[in-house]
């Protein structure tokens, strides 16, 4: 199936491993041009390398208010145009309510929600008819996840944000979605695997809930959020989609 991704360009953040990078290998193998980021450079650089010339990295944070100016400014310089952004921002630190600190809410919510939040505005006046925002959101959108405080309370938050978006940009042909992962095999959920007594107990017993009964692969979200990013997609905006092999049940 032609997505229609050739030579559309993207922003794809916390792109240097995981599922933001997951993404933005979907994207450039069907034929879109990315801008990768992360907050280190040298690893941005070799994420963007990797990928090939359809890629550049950039080193930037999330919470710095320069930022979205800086990556849609790139996109254009280097390819050319700006047709969407995939907005993926590591998961804040684990704990529960009596273990996170202030600090740590106020670095979550300036990355996680304020980052995110300026990204898709700065997107919403650039971008025209077609565009597309995308977020990497969670599960947690839907359930609280154990020992996640912080993202638990950030994440519906973004969602709600995202709907209300989808709504204000959809008139102007500008669609807004989300993405909700659960158990993907990434390096985040296997140390958040590694946290408990038994990993491996810990791990099988999160298999034995999903009914596909396996965590999911980076490669497979990545296909996901490509799809959702495409022209394939036209028709869907406002959606917050569960990739999670079915663990989710309600409708």
């Amino acid at each position: 199936m032609d997505l229609g991704l050739k030579d559309r360009v993207y922003v794809v953040t916390g792109a240097t491993r995981g599922l933001g990078n997951a993404a933005a290998r979907s994207l450039v193998a069907d034929g879109a041009k990315v801008v990768v980021t992360g907050r280190e450079e040298t690893r941005a650089l070799a994420a963007a390398a990797e990928l090939g010339p359809n890629a550049v990295g950039v080193a930037v944070d999330n919470a710095d208010p320069s930022a979205p100016e800086r990556l849609i400014a790139t996109a254009r310089e280097h390819f050319g145009g700006f047709d969407g952004v995939l907005i993926s921002v590591g998961g804040p630190p684990p704990g529960f309510v009596a273990d996170n600190t202030d600090e740590q809410w106020q670095s979550a919510f300036e990355s996680v929600f304020l980052g995110a939040v300026r990204l898709a505005r700065a997107a919403a006046a650039e971008l025209a008819a077609g565009g597309v925002i995308g977020f990497v959101l969670s599960a947690s959108v839907h359930e609280p996840l154990p020992g996640l405080t912080i993202s638990n309370g950030l994440r519906p938050g973004l969602a709600g944000f995202a709907k209300s978006l989808a709504d204000e940009l959809g008139p102007r042909g500008i669609r807004v979605v989300g993405l909700l992962p659960s158990r993907i095999d990434t390096d985040r959920v296997r140390e958040l695997d590694a946290l408990s007594a038994d990993p491996e107990a810990t791990r099988a017993a999160n298999e034995s809930r999903i009914p596909l009964r396996r965590y999911g692969t980076p490669e497979e979200f990545g296909r996901v959020s490509a799809f959702l990013l495409s022209p394939a997609a036209s028709y869907l905006t406002g959606v917050m989609l569960p990739v999670d092999g079915g663990l989710r049940h309600g409708f």
